[in-house]
Order: structure tokens, then sequence, then C-alpha cells
């Protein structure tokens, strides 16, 4: 399977954990080479308009200020991927019930692995939108 069909099937997890109320927080790391972007997080926020996530990317330089935006998680998931493999090689999910990671190893292949939780609650993501 390649890394993007894997992405896939690890995206039905976070859409599962938010569905079940289990969704606590997503980070993108271990970046490839030395870029500008240093992390992208994900977090929950509960609005009347429904579910969204807090979308922050988080840049080494003190030059650049980080950027936050209030998105889907459909959204979310294309500004993800935009940056698997050429950013970022490892994404963290973290679930009230288990971690689980996507990892795109040096040959370009996706793998999925699963954790005991960092997290025991959710803690929604405070905007100043």
């Amino acid at each position: 399977m390649t890394y993007q069909e894997v992405f896939v099937l690890f995206w039905d997890q976070v859409k599962e954990s938010i569905h079940e109320g289990r969704f606590a927080k997503l980070t993108m790391a271990k970046t490839i080479g030395k870029p500008n972007l240093k992390n992208i997080f994900v977090r929950p926020v509960y609005s009347e308009d429904g579910f969204k996530v807090l979308v922050k990317l988080r840049y080494a330089s003190k030059e650049t200020e980080d950027e936050e935006k209030e998105l889907t998680m459909e959204d979310a998931f294309e500004v993800l991927k935009s940056h698997l493999k050429t950013s970022f090689s490892t994404v963290l999910l973290f679930t009230t019930t288990k971690d689980v990671t996507f990892k795109i190893n040096k040959k370009g292949a996706g793998s999925i692995t699963e954790n005991l939780p960092t997290f025991h609650n959710v803690i929604q993501a405070k905007t100043d939108f």
C-alpha cells in the first residue's frame, strides 16, 4: 500500500474518534530537512456550527508568526495531506482511548501503530476569532 492509502486509513480513525467524542489532538511532527514550519497542531472546537478544528502552524524562526485557522475536518485533511512527505513524515493522533501514529519511512511506505493514550480528557481549543 502507498503511504497515501495508509494515510486514508489513518484519517478514518481520526474521523471515528471525532464521531465518538474521543478526539483530543493531532500533531504533525518529524520534519523532513530543515523547513521553517516546525509543527502543525489540530485541536477540537465545538461550536454552534458543529464540529470544527483549530489548525495551528508553528514556525521555527521567530520572524515568522504562527498561523491559526478554524477549519472543517475536510479542509484540515487537505492541509495535512499537502505537508505529508514534503515537510513531515509523522502524524500523531491523540484520543482518550489510544494514541495512533502514522509514519512514512525512507522508502515512502506508510505504517500505523497504536499505543496507550496520552490524554484522558478532551480539551477544547480556545479561539480568539
